[in-house]
């Protein structure tokens, strides 16, 4: 299987709670392999695999209430 790396800015993060609420809930995704969230960058770094896509990722944190965008490169 692929291995990919999703980074993200992820809005709306209030706290180091608000980071583990993210870290918690992509981890339910089959095929989310590792999620680390940084209330001080503002951004969240996924790696994933096949069995989910980017956009299932944005979905969930999305779903949590945040505002989410990939970052530019």
């Amino acid at each position: 299987m692929t291995r990919t790396t999703l980074q993200l800015n992820v809005r709306g993060m209030h706290c180091g709670s608000c980071a583990l609420l993210i870290d918690d809930a992509l981890a339910d995704l089959p095929g989310v392999l590792d999620s680390r969230t940084s209330t001080k960058a503002r951004r969240s770094s996924i790696t994933h695999d096949d069995r989910t896509g980017h956009l299932d990722i944005i979905a969930v944190i999305k779903k949590l209430g945040y505002r989410v965008e990939p970052v530019n490169r």
